[in-house]
């Protein structure tokens, strides 16, 4: 299967959820609360691991952090994360499953004040996604002047684990930016669906 097409290189050889999710994910513009939800949570709980670790838990979370409703995960007692730190099926690290915690509540507030999550985000990128076109892999950049920027915001909000590596990473995920390289054969495709909003 992974042979038939060219993908990005990151996504080649790694795991077949790896690559179905370098094929039906990655870069697909997200204008949904919830979705967007799920991004921060689990980019945060990535921060110093293989994303392919997070995939793999990725149904633990699901189940875990109640299919990523941030007004339930907002509303977590400590006992619950003292629950959740004994869960084999997440990433057991204190400072990022509360913090999932702490983002719950921040987004709400964020959701408060701008109407939606996703109106808040995606004026960081003026409502439309970065369309780039980089050769390989290693020309992508791993920050950017908008990650910078957005991370600074988020910060000043109260969220956790949203430095600008994290934020860019998330960015890419919910096709903020478009970096699929230039002979990826999703590239155009997620171009494309920039214009279908929601």
């Amino acid at each position: 299967m992974s042979k038939a097409v060219t993908r990005c290189r990151w996504a080649e050889g790694v795991s077949l959820d790896y690559i179905a999710y370098h094929d039906e994910e990655w870069g697909v513009p997200v204008w949904d609360d919830r979705r967007q939800f799920e991004f921060l949570v689990l980019e945060g709980a990535q921060a110093g691991l293989s994303w392919s670790t997070i995939l793999n838990k990725r149904d633990g979370y699901r189940k875990l952090f109640v299919d990523f409703d941030p007004a339930k995960v907002a509303r977590f007692t400590k006992q619950r994360v003292e629950k959740l730190l004994l869960d084999p099926s997440i990433v057991r690290n204190r400072l990022k499953v509360e913090s999932a915690v702490t983002n719950a509540k921040a987004f709400l507030k964020v959701q408060n004040e701008f109407g939606t999550f996703c109106d808040y985000i995606w004026q960081f990128v003026d409502g439309e996604p970065i369309q780039n076109a980089f050769k390989k892999d290693s020309d992508i950049p791993v920050t950017s002047p908008q990650s910078d920027t957005l991370s600074k915001d988020l910060k000043n909000r109260g969220f956790k684990f949203v430095g600008s590596t994290i934020i860019y990473a998330h960015m890419q995920a919910t096709g903020m930016v478009n970096d699929h390289v230039s002979a990826c054969f999703r590239r155009k495709t997620c171009a494309a669906m920039a214009k279908n909003k929601g």
